[in-house]
């Protein structure tokens, strides 16, 4: 059975709207896992936190975040997020920029071995 492209192994995502000038997705972190370490060139993002609590980094500074939190990732820096709750971490991320493909991710740490810059599919 092949797995289907939005399911990480910390979790998933949901594209909610694709346009030339940004992309919604509704992301889903488990509990006690993280996304890697990670910058973007071409887009900037806004979080919004939906449920559950996160511990956000950017650019090597830590900080803890609940529902109702807006956080925002400037193009180029430095970012992760992780899930400190016992329910999984649910946030709305908009991208905006002129590319949004999972290609544009370069990894500077990842819990999965997956270092490095992203394939056009996220392998």
């Amino acid at each position: 059975m092949n797995t289907p492209e939005n399911v990480r192994p910390w979790g998933r995502y949901d594209i909610l709207e694709e346009m030339p000038t940004h992309q919604v997705k509704r992301i889903t972190v488990n509990p006690g896992e993280r996304l890697s370490y990670q910058r973007h060139k071409r887009r900037e993002e806004f979080w919004v936190i939906i449920l559950g609590r996160a511990r956000f980094t950017l650019d090597d500074i830590e900080s803890e975040h609940i529902a109702g939190d807006v956080l925002r990732i400037p193009f180029e820096s430095k970012h992760r997020v992780a899930c400190i709750s016992d329910e999984p971490l649910v946030f709305i991320e908009v991208q905006r920029g002129d590319y949004f493909g999972e290609d544009d991710i370069e990894r500077f740490e990842d819990d999965y071995g997956r270092e490095g810059k992203t394939t056009p599919h996220g392998e």
